[in-house]
C-alpha cells in the first residue's frame, strides 16, 4: 500500500485522490500514531478540508501553487531605483546573494 503523506516537524498531511482512499490512509496514519506512543490535540487538526496552506504554498484539487498573500508583500515591494536600494534589497532575509556567482559584494 502506498501511503500518501508528508509529515513536516509537528504537520501531517494526509492527501488522496477518493474519501474512501482517505479514511483508509487517514486510519493508517492514526493507528502507527498510537502504537508509538504519539498524542495530538485533535482540536488543532482539520478534517475533510478541500483546500489547505501547508508551508507556503496552497494544496487543493487543482494543484499545488504559491500561497499569495505569502508573496504579497514582495510583489507589491517599489522598485529599486538606485545601486544602493537594489543592495538593501538583497540584503534582505531569506536572498542569498552569495549564491550568484560573479555578483559584487
Amino acid at each position: 500500500m502506498c501511503l500518501k503523506q508528508r509529515v513536516e516537524r509537528d504537520d501531517i498531511l494526509v492527501y488522496s485522490k477518493s474519501q474512501k482512499a482517505h479514511m483508509k490512509y487517514l486510519n493508517v496514519v492514526l493507528r502507527t500514531l498510537r502504537r508509538k506512543q504519539l498524542y495530538a490535540k485533535f482540536n488543532k487538526y482539520q478534517f475533510w478540508v478541500d483546500r489547505v496552506s501547508f508551508l507556503g504554498h496552497v494544496i487543493s484539487a487543482e494543484g499545488i501553487y504559491v500561497d499569495l498573500q505569502k508573496i504579497e508583500t514582495v510583489v507589491n515591494w517599489p522598485r529599486p531605483t538606485s545601486s544602493t536600494e537594489i543592495r538593501s534589497f538583497l540584503r534582505k532575509p531569506g536572498i542569498t546573494v552569495a549564491l550568484w556567482k560573479g555578483f559584487p559584494p
